[in-house]
């Protein structure tokens, strides 16, 4: 009687998966630019810088979005926040010369996108109730973006001691919140049904 040998089949190595890349290497790393932050001060104040462009732009943005509104709430509601809006300059000013700094403005590119956005939704909106969900929905973007900032300029005073920023930036925060509150409140009670 014969044997039978059974030789055991060799199979090739597992072939890697080609999408799974390793997620972190020296080359993920974002380079520094030359004037980078190198501690929370630094930080502090390219934040500040970027901010007063952003109320700035706002100031040019507000008359056009007051100008594009139809709701007599909504008009209102923007003619008001550019009257504010003017007011946080002035008290980002204020800060700039607390930290014995000359106001200076460097573009924002978070704001620039969310004010291009608001430009486009006018130009693709008709006048009328559908134009004005869409000035709020711009609006209240920039509202969050900046309730986020100065939410975390204000940390950022705190820790470094900075009381005239701190009490500026928390008022600022407050009018911030309010004016989104308002937003919602003229969505909810007087346009969005009717853009229906």
């Amino acid at each position: 009687m014969a044997t039978k040998t059974v030789t055991a089949k060799k199979t090739a190595p597992a072939k890697k998966d080609a999408s799974a890349k390793k997620t972190t290497s020296k080359s993920s790393k974002a380079p520094a630019k030359q004037d980078a932050a190198t501690d929370l001060k630094d930080f502090f104040e390219d934040a500040l810088k970027d901010i007063y462009w952003a109320e700035k732009a706002l100031t040019k943005a507000l008359p056009k979005m007051e100008k594009n509104a139809t709701h007599p709430e909504l008009k209102k509601a923007i003619a008001t926040h550019l009257e504010e809006t003017q007011v946080h300059v002035k008290r980002l000013e204020e800060c700039f010369k607390s930290l014995g700094l000359k106001p200076e403005a460097k573009k924002c590119d978070a704001m620039q996108g969310l004010l291009d956005e608001g430009k486009s939704i006018m130009e693709e909106t008709k006048p009328g109730a559908i134009r004005d969900v869409g000035i709020i929905a711009a609006s209240q973007k920039v509202e969050h973006y900046e309730i986020a900032t100065y939410g975390s300029l204000a940390a950022y005073a705190k820790v470094l001691k900075e009381k005239t920023c701190l009490n500026n930036f928390l008022t600022t925060l407050k009018e911030e919140k309010n004016c989104d509150a308002l937003l919602s409140k003229i969505a909810d009670t007087a346009l969005n049904t009717k853009a229906k």
